[in-house]
Protein backbone atom coordinates (compact mmCIF):
# COMPACT_ATOMS: atom_id res chain seq x y z
CA UNK A 1 0.00 0.00 0.00
CA UNK A 2 1.38 3.40 -0.97
CA UNK A 3 2.25 5.69 1.94
CA UNK A 4 0.85 9.20 2.26
CA UNK A 5 3.57 11.85 1.78
CA UNK A 6 4.79 13.53 4.96
CA UNK A 7 3.89 17.18 4.30
CA UNK A 8 0.17 16.64 3.64
CA UNK A 9 0.02 14.62 6.85
CA UNK A 10 1.75 17.38 8.83
CA UNK A 11 -0.67 19.88 7.29
CA UNK A 12 -3.70 17.76 8.26
CA UNK A 13 -2.53 17.54 11.88
CA UNK A 14 -1.77 21.24 11.99
CA UNK A 15 -5.21 22.06 10.57
CA UNK A 16 -6.77 19.94 13.33
CA UNK A 17 -4.94 21.96 16.00
CA UNK A 18 -5.70 25.30 14.31
CA UNK A 19 -9.41 24.49 13.94
CA UNK A 20 -9.52 23.36 17.58
CA UNK A 21 -7.94 26.66 18.63
CA UNK A 22 -10.18 28.83 16.45
CA UNK A 23 -13.38 27.06 17.49
CA UNK A 24 -12.39 27.21 21.15
CA UNK A 25 -11.49 30.88 21.17
CA UNK A 26 -14.61 31.77 19.16
CA UNK A 27 -16.90 29.81 21.49
CA UNK A 28 -15.46 31.53 24.52
CA UNK A 29 -15.43 34.99 22.96
CA UNK A 30 -11.70 35.18 23.55
CA UNK A 31 -10.55 35.07 19.93
CA UNK A 32 -10.36 38.83 19.54
CA UNK A 33 -6.69 39.06 18.68
CA UNK A 34 -4.29 37.04 16.59
CA UNK A 35 -1.81 37.09 19.49
CA UNK A 36 -4.34 35.43 21.80
CA UNK A 37 -5.22 32.74 19.27
CA UNK A 38 -1.50 32.05 18.77
CA UNK A 39 -0.94 31.88 22.54
CA UNK A 40 -3.82 29.41 22.95
CA UNK A 41 -2.65 27.21 20.06
CA UNK A 42 1.11 27.34 20.65
CA UNK A 43 1.32 24.70 23.41
CA UNK A 44 -0.63 22.26 21.26
CA UNK A 45 1.59 22.93 18.25
CA UNK A 46 4.61 22.21 20.46
CA UNK A 47 2.96 18.97 21.59
CA UNK A 48 2.21 18.10 17.97
CA UNK A 49 5.84 18.64 16.95
CA UNK A 50 7.12 16.53 19.85
CA UNK A 51 4.63 13.80 18.96
CA UNK A 52 5.81 13.74 15.36
CA UNK A 53 9.46 13.54 16.42
CA UNK A 54 8.98 11.02 19.23
CA UNK A 55 6.90 8.66 17.09
CA UNK A 56 9.08 9.18 13.99
CA UNK A 57 5.79 9.71 12.20
CA UNK A 58 7.42 10.42 8.84
CA UNK A 59 7.83 6.63 8.46
CA UNK A 60 4.05 6.03 8.38
CA UNK A 61 2.29 9.38 8.85
CA UNK A 62 -1.25 8.19 8.04
CA UNK A 63 -1.29 5.10 10.26
CA UNK A 64 -3.93 5.51 12.97
CA UNK A 65 -2.06 3.05 15.21
CA UNK A 66 0.53 3.53 16.57
CA UNK A 67 1.51 6.75 14.78
CA UNK A 68 -1.77 8.65 15.06
CA UNK A 69 -2.36 7.68 18.67
CA UNK A 70 1.19 8.67 19.67
CA UNK A 71 0.88 12.07 17.97
CA UNK A 72 -2.58 12.66 19.45
CA UNK A 73 -1.41 11.69 22.95
CA UNK A 74 1.65 13.97 22.82
CA UNK A 75 -0.41 16.84 21.43
CA UNK A 76 -3.01 16.58 24.18
CA UNK A 77 -0.73 15.86 27.15
CA UNK A 78 1.99 18.36 26.30
CA UNK A 79 -0.50 20.96 25.10
CA UNK A 80 -2.41 20.77 28.38
CA UNK A 81 0.79 20.72 30.44
CA UNK A 82 2.26 23.75 28.64
CA UNK A 83 -0.99 25.72 28.41
CA UNK A 84 -0.65 27.40 31.82
CA UNK A 85 2.71 28.81 30.71
CA UNK A 86 1.11 30.45 27.67
CA UNK A 87 -2.38 31.50 28.73
CA UNK A 88 -2.87 30.27 32.29
CA UNK A 89 -5.51 28.07 33.74
CA UNK A 90 -6.51 24.45 33.56
CA UNK A 91 -9.92 22.84 33.77
CA UNK A 92 -10.75 19.15 33.55
CA UNK A 93 -13.70 19.90 31.29
CA UNK A 94 -11.33 21.66 28.88
CA UNK A 95 -8.97 18.66 29.02
CA UNK A 96 -11.81 16.31 28.12
CA UNK A 97 -13.05 18.46 25.23
CA UNK A 98 -9.46 18.82 23.99
CA UNK A 99 -8.81 15.08 24.07
CA UNK A 100 -12.08 14.19 22.33
CA UNK A 101 -11.93 16.90 19.64
CA UNK A 102 -8.31 16.15 18.75
CA UNK A 103 -8.91 12.38 18.80
CA UNK A 104 -11.86 12.68 16.43
CA UNK A 105 -10.01 14.97 14.02
CA UNK A 106 -6.43 13.68 14.19
CA UNK A 107 -7.36 10.01 14.19
CA UNK A 108 -10.36 10.61 11.95
CA UNK A 109 -8.40 11.90 8.97
CA UNK A 110 -6.01 8.97 9.35
CA UNK A 111 -8.87 6.46 9.35
CA UNK A 112 -10.36 8.11 6.27
CA UNK A 113 -6.98 8.07 4.51
CA UNK A 114 -6.52 4.39 5.38
CA UNK A 115 -9.97 3.52 4.03
CA UNK A 116 -9.33 5.50 0.84
CA UNK A 117 -6.01 3.72 0.31
CA UNK A 118 -7.61 0.31 0.81
CA UNK A 119 -10.40 1.11 -1.62
CA UNK A 120 -7.90 2.32 -4.21
CA UNK A 121 -5.81 -0.86 -3.90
Amino acid sequence: MKQLPVWPAVACDLVCVVVFTLVGTANHASGGSVAHVLAVGAPFVVGLAVGWLASRAWRAPAQPWPTGVAIWFATVVLGLALRPLFTGGFAWSFALVTAVFLAVTMLGWRLLATLAQRRAA
